[in-house]
């Protein structure tokens, strides 16, 4: 007896040998047939779909829970666009009733709207002695005022308040760890927003170290949802790479630095998992400190690594030596040649043909960098939603002869490249539905088309958002495709996203979101 069989559906299975049913089968969580191998089976519960659309539950391959989390519980300024009004809204947030000697975490920071960033004399004028930290939006950044400055090394380099990527950390290992508790109600809570959004599997970009860890023990509070039947979707978990230290493992094993007791990706269960190692080697757009080649259009520089190259290029060296999947941030194309020139240097040392590295973000990349990207093996885990929501400013500080290289579709695609979609959520909209109208149509919220060339279809945008992502989170035996054998998590669409206009692919409904076999509940957003 089946537990579940979906009836009158328009189910569009992501699996070339058998596309489209009607009817699909689940038995502990698994799929177990479609059409007449399950139409006529007795199962413990019927669902009628009404002729909705039934899809693969969509992956999220890059997205920051924790961090989303904690954010909906963070006072924001946004929408502030005067420096008078973020004060003002400083000033407020400040006076609210807290403990003794805690600190202000502000959120929804962002200077391009204010046309110059704060500086900490200004938010001295309105913190009253407390220490302030304003969080950047892209998570690359910050602002703090004097009572942070006072406390940091002298060492740490600051433009008036501002910080950027490595300097924000020393602020913010002032104030970590976070309370694996406090963590867990954050993930749960980034986790139903994700199935809100049809979303039933993601990785979680970075946690223990790095720009976006929270805790040294942060995997501890993912472990406690799956123990307590919380965790609300299937998370792989990306280890900062500061987490590796040096190991003396046996020579034969080749390991000049691991995590404690070698754990690598691949180990955990079907709920939660090690995926790769995240390995940072610029900053972001936003804050105009990804790594280019040739500056920003109006700027005098061309954004920042993260380390010295060399120092990069052993890092993910090592991490691929001992075994890991490596995920490199890299917005910039001066980053993704450092990105590129390390895989190819690790792959020559000890090949790996299935390693599946991936770059993630490739918000820059040169039409030369494409054959690189295929001739690797490396998949592109972009986020369309990018462009989507910040595309006008992008194109302006890339300029002509730049922007249509930003986030590409069909290049990567053409190449032969595994193109895999995500979100970055916090940083931007999480909403898949959206991500995927903009990689058909490639226009912004304004209307402006950026890169036209680099569209794509619709199956396309679908298969990134599915069979892509499995690929690179190595679930394609057990997720990505409807197909028999595979886990029931599936998305009910209340209409065909390649059947309406693209411009209508985002308003779709997501009417229920399946994780194993049963029908979850979602955060409302």
């Amino acid at each position: 007896m089946l537990c579940t069989r979906l009836t009158n559906a328009h189910i569009i299975t992501m699996d070339p040998d058998r596309p489209v049913a009607h009817d699909l089968g689940i038995w502990r969580g698994r799929i177990v047939g479609l059409d007449e191998a399950v139409t006529s089976l007795p199962a413990r519960e019927v669902i009628d779909l009404q002729g909705a659309t039934l899809l693969p539950g969509f992956i999220d391959s890059h997205v920051h829970l924790a961090w989303t989390g904690l954010k909906a519980g963070t006072p924001s300024i946004a929408p502030c666009e005067r420096i008078e009004d973020v004060l003002a809204a400083v000033e407020e947030i400040v006076s609210r009733p807290s403990p003794p000697g805690a600190w202000v975490s502000i959120c929804g920071y962002d200077q391009r709207a204010l046309g110059r960033h704060l500086t900490a004399a200004e938010l001295d004028r309105v913190s009253h002695g407390r220490k302030v930290y304003l969080t950047h939006d892209s998570g690359h950044a910050c602002v703090v005022n004097s009572a942070v400055l006072d406390q940091l090394p002298a060492d740490v380099p600051h433009e008036d308040g501002l910080l950027v990527e490595g300097a924000m950390n020393a602020a913010r290992r002032l104030r970590l760890p976070y309370a694996q508790e406090e963590l867990a109600d954050a993930i749960e809570l980034a986790g139903r927003m994700c199935l809100a959004e049809g979303v039933t599997a993601c990785a979680e970009a970075g946690i223990g170290g790095g720009l976006f860890g929270h805790s040294p023990v942060e995997l501890g509070a993912y472990q406690l949802l799956r123990e307590r039947g919380r965790l609300p979707l299937r998370i792989q978990l990306m280890a900062a790479a500061d987490t590796l230290r040096p190991l003396v493992a046996h020579e034969s094993d080749g390991i000049p630095r691991a995590l404690d007791l070698g754990l690598r990706t691949g180990f955990g269960d079907d709920w939660l998992s090690l995926g790769a190692l995240k390995v940072h080697t610029d900053g972001g757009m936003m804050a105009r400190t990804a790594a280019l080649t040739s500056p920003y259009e109006g700027l005098a520089h061309a954004g920042q690594l993260q380390d010295d190259p060399d120092r990069l290029t052993s890092l993910i060296v090592d991490g691929h030596l001992a075994g890991w999947q490596l995920a490199v941030h890299a917005i910039g194309d001066r980053a993704a040649d450092v990105a590129l020139d390390a895989l190819e240097r690790a792959q020559e040392l000890r090949p790996r043909p299935d390693a599946r590295h991936r770059v993630e973000h490739a918000g820059l990349i040169r039409p030369d960098q494409l054959p690189r990207f295929a001739r690797l093996g490396v998949s592109a885990v972009v986020q369309p939603n990018f462009l989507r929501y910040f595309g006008d400013d992008y194109a302006a500080v890339m300029g002509e002869r730049r922007a249509p290289w930003m986030y590409r579709g069909r290049a990567f695609l053409d190449h032969g490249v595994t193109l895999v979609g995500s979100s970055d959520r916090p940083v931007t909209d999480g909403s898949p539905l959206r991500a995927i109208q903009f990689m058909v149509e490639r226009a912004s919220e304004s209307g402006q088309v950026i890169g036209p060339d680099e569209g794509i279809t619709v199956d396309e945008a679908l298969r990134s958002y599915t069979v892509g992502g499995a690929y690179a989170c190595h679930w394609d035996d057990s997720a990505g495709s409807l197909t028999p054998g595979k886990r029931a998590d599936l998305v009910v669409l209340g209409d065909d996203p390649r059947r309406v206009s693209p411009s209508r692919i985002g308003d779709i409904d997501v009417v229920a979101t399946f994780v194993d076999g049963h029908e979850t509940k979602g955060a409302a957003l």
